[in-house]
């Protein structure tokens, strides 16, 4: 069995190498968002029954993918953590995964490690303490000079594009300007303007794990022209060599924007 994993692994190194061979002068995504799914399943079919053991794995592969990321030029990337649907699960599950979740953000913010994090999220529906996690590491990366790493961690597409429009108007009260006014000169830019994500190109990839084909609320308004990757393989099990697959599909792939 050693030996036929050994060759196994040697293949897929080979694999790989032709696949980043390839990739040398395609044109790549600026911006990558990815849904990482499947952390339970995973753990199941290992046969655990804890389920937070998939979780810990999957929380380990997020450097890797970032690692990734930076051979690939990628400048953006956007995790999706933690949807606001899952803040509606029972507390023994819950509270595991959110402790999880701010070791991977302390982590991911170490002396060691050069990428700027931003939380996008409904914040103020997280534990005071996930919130402070997730907040200092905004603070004590703002200057490095890596990709900028969004961590949605509780966020949900349809709660984010009512926050953009509560926004707009608080703003355009302040100065007093009218709704009648505010009607004549509304367009999708005014919203874009006070979104989670707003000053970043939308992302052109999108990667999920686990089999499931849709987006979940990811990134709904931002997600318009972008390109889709569905693997079937569980987020713990991701390897550099499922990134470059998602790479080449979207390389392949001729973007109309729409038309």
């Amino acid at each position: 069995m050693g030996v036929r994993r050994q060759v196994r692994d040697a293949l897929i190194q080979v694999y790989e190498r032709r696949l980043a061979r390839a990739l040398e002068d395609a044109e790549l995504p600026r911006h990558v968002g990815v849904i990482i799914d499947g952390n339970r399943r995973w753990a199941r079919d290992m046969g655990l029954d804890d389920v937070s053991e998939g979780h810990r794995r999957g929380a380990g592969m997020i450097v890797d993918f970032l690692d990734w990321c930076d051979e690939a030029g990628v400048e953006v990337v956007t995790i999706f953590m933690l949807s606001t649907d899952n803040l509606t699960r029972p507390e023994p599950e819950l509270l595991p995964l959110l402790r999880i979740i701010e070791g991977v953000v302390a982590d991911l913010s170490s002396a060691s490690r050069r990428w700027r994090l931003r939380a996008v999220g409904a914040l103020e529906l997280l534990p005071d303490e996930t919130v402070a996690v997730l907040e200092r590491a905004e603070e004590i990366t703002r200057e490095r000079p890596g990709a900028t790493v969004n961590l949605a961690v509780g966020y949900g597409g349809r709660r984010e594009i009512a926050d953009a429009v509560r926004s707009l108007l608080a703003e355009h009260a302040a100065r007093g300007t009218t709704l009648a006014e505010l009607v004549e000169v509304l367009d999708v830019e005014h919203i874009a303007e006070h979104l989670y994500t707003k000053g970043q190109p939308d992302p052109d990839l999108i990667i999920r794990t686990s089999g499931e084909q849709r987006l979940s609320g990811f990134l709904l308004w931002q997600t318009a022209h972008a390109e889709f990757y569905f693997t079937d393989v569980y987020w713990p099990d991701f390897r550099r060599v499922d990134f470059l697959r998602a790479l080449r599909d979207y390389a392949a792939r001729h973007r109309r924007f729409g038309g």
